[in-house]
């Protein structure tokens, strides 16, 4: 028992300090750029993001089952990430003493070589957790995301780090401090890495490449109503990461002395002071709402569940564009956080359940490889580069706006995101019958206390 504890807890460190590397940046940098010259190319550095989740998980995922232990590969994979947003940070301060400005071609390499070594290891990290897990001859559905919810833990208290934490009269939010923070927390790991249980390499038959990459799964696209299913996917992928690249800016913004009507907003303009804060209320949601899930499933079915997150994510954007950091309007993004946790999980869970329940057993893992490709990887990359040239750019970024016409384009752009979502949700309403296959789903065991990620037994 004492084994079993132990483990659960180094894998419980693992995962705090896998998502804390995400978290100290995420959030904030988009505000950080914006700040310093940046603005016009804010969606850049979250578009590639989901540009190199399409190719370098499958790629080190190669690498972990064929020639090195999958927690050396993480480790590996930390090394480099942690070493780059370091040399990212370094960048930035030279551009800033020099010219006064970020430059964005050498900055923007070096943070697309660590997210390109980053992104591979949440996938690792589970596999290196599902691997330990099993030799232990535990039943991963349940003693997993007990584990996994330090990840959000791990994440919040990033976001709680450089909102609060001072350093030479500023908050790393503001500063290029939150490379720094997240390079040094991923190299943490990359040594702790060093001290966790050893995942074999695949001594049998190697995958050919098309499996390894999951490209079979696209056979999939050949049944109609998972077709329909896969670009509702994509289409509602476009706004995952959008509130993630612009929501601290649009914050911040209300931070200018030179809006008179916000400058003493609400508690004195708190809110907008610590924008890092007010967005990591999304993540406390995000943790709680996945309780939800289990009796919204048995309730409203698959389709009802997804259709609740395409509307969140109306209400979500829609709250936005009405919303600022005065009283009652800090009451609207407040909301619009909470919403998040429905937006987010609800989509992702329910749709990972529904993969889960309409394909075969060996087909399985590339068929989720799938559904994260089409949401996380080309749905979140296109929703990122659209909102960001063709929307924010031109409402918000545009030479000569005065701060008014800024203001004006902000709730503009929030608007518009938030009528794309409603015809999205409207669409799918419509057009998608959900399939359902004669075995159905074991709905009473998931609110026993399996998770409720995908994993959920046939009957």
């Amino acid at each position: 028992m004492a084994s079993v504890t132990g483990l659960k807890a180094r894998l419980s460190v693992m995962n705090f300090l896998e998502f804390a590397v995400w978290g100290a940046y995420l959030i904030s940098m988009g505000m950080y750029l914006g700040n310093h010259g940046l603005g016009d190319k804010v969606f850049w550095f979250y578009t590639v993001q989901g540009l190199v989740s399409i190719l370098m998980p499958a790629l080190m995922g190669i690498v972990a089952d064929r020639w090195i232990p999958a927690q050396r590969t993480l480790g590996l994979c930390h090394f480099l990430a942690g070493s780059l947003m370091i040399v990212t940070g370094m960048i930035a301060n030279h551009d800033l003493a020099t010219t006064g400005t970020l430059q964005f071609d050498l900055l923007f390499t070096t943070y697309t070589l660590s997210v390109a070594f980053f992104m591979p290891t949440v996938g690792l990290s589970n596999s290196v957790a599902f691997t330990a897990l099993n030799k232990q001859g535990l039943d991963t559905v349940k003693h997993f995301p007990p584990i996994r919810v330090f990840g959000t833990v791990g994440f919040i208290c990033a976001e709680l780090l450089v909102n609060f934490c001072i350093i030479n009269g500023e908050a790393i939010q503001y500063t290029s401090a939150q490379f720094f923070t997240s390079g040094i927390i991923s190299l943490v790991l990359a040594v702790y890495c060093l001290t966790l249980p050893a995942c074999p390499v695949s001594k049998g038959e190697s995958k050919s490449l098309a499996d390894a990459f999951g490209l079979k799964a696209f056979r999939l696209f050949k049944q109609k109503h998972m077709l329909i299913f896969f670009i509702f996917s994509m289409l509602l992928g476009v706004a995952l990461q959008v509130t993630n690249s612009y929501g601290s800016s649009f914050i911040n913004y209300f931070n200018n002395p030179e809006l008179p009507q916000f400058a003493h907003g609400f508690m004195d303009g708190w809110w907008a002071r610590n924008p890092t804060f007010l967005i990591s209320i999304s993540q406390c949601a995000e943790a709680l709402c996945i309780l939800m899930i289990p009796f919204c499933l048995k309730r409203f079915g698959i389709k009802g569940v997804m259709l609740m997150a395409m509307f969140a994510w109306v209400f979500r954007f829609g709250l936005f564009g009405v919303g600022d950091t005065n009283f009652p309007g800090i009451i609207a993004l407040i909301v619009s956080c909470i919403v998040y946790g429905v937006a987010f999980d609800f989509f992702n869970v329910s749709g990972g359940l529904y993969v889960d329940t309409q394909t075969s057993p060996h087909e399985r893992s590339a068929a989720q490889g799938l559904f994260m490709l089409m949401t996380n990887g080309i749905g979140a990359s296109l929703g990122t580069y659209l909102a960001g040239s063709v929307v924010f750019n031109d409402l918000v970024y545009a030479p000569g706006l005065s701060l008014a016409e800024q203001l004006h384009g902000w709730h503009e752009s929030w608007l518009i995101l938030a009528g794309y979502s409603l015809v999205v949700g409207v669409l799918f309403w419509i057009i998608f019958k959900e399939h359902k296959k004669p075995t159905g789903i074991n709905l009473k065991k998931t609110e026993e206390g399996q998770d409720a990620g995908g994993m959920v037994e046939e009957i």
